[in-house]
């Protein structure tokens, strides 16, 4: 568990230190971690507007986070015919704006303790702590731990969670 430990705080401070230099989608394309998110990007078309100017704020699921989902819906959502709602899925997980973890806490703290993010597909995440991790609900009622933060970009900054969110 240690090494595995170890290897995460490796893998985020590699992360953080390659960011400063490219934008979210050359971030999220450098991480082994979000290869299956690269995936659903490029699928839905949306590589050249998260190479935009922005600024955008990303909670990008981990391929484990995809995992998690039912057998067979990633792949159904990679076909041409679901690009629409790959495209809300993917949408729900990007906030116009550059938020970091600390406007996070504060948010949520200046919220007594919640804050309320509107996406790019109009819906709403509430943000909320549990102790020091930063918790994300969905509009299903599903939750999702912020794993790692403040990946900046040139154009946005990537927070790193633990569960797709549904819109």
């Amino acid at each position: 568990m240690k090494k595995i430990t170890l290897l995460f705080a490796f893998l985020v401070s590699t992360l953080f230190a390659v960011a400063q230099q490219k934008d979210v989608v050359d971030i999220a394309v450098g991480s082994k971690d979000h290869t299956t998110l690269v995936a659903a990007v490029k699928a839905a078309g949306l590589v050249e507007t998260l190479k935009g100017k922005g600024p955008f704020t990303i909670f990008a699921p981990t391929n484990a986070a995809f995992d998690k989902l039912a057998a067979g819906t990633v792949e159904g959502l990679l076909k041409p015919e679901a690009k629409d709602a790959l495209t809300g899925i993917l949408t729900y997980h990007v906030v116009a704006g550059n938020i970091d973890a600390a406007a996070v806490v504060k948010a949520i703290k200046k919220g007594k303790g919640k804050a309320t993010l509107t996406t790019l597909n109009g819906g709403k995440l509430s943000a909320r702590l549990k102790g020091d991790k930063v918790i994300i609900t969905d509009a299903k009622g599903n939750s999702s731990v912020v794993v790692a933060t403040d990946l900046k970009g040139s154009n946005g900054i990537i927070h790193v969670i633990d569960t797709v969110l549904l819109p």
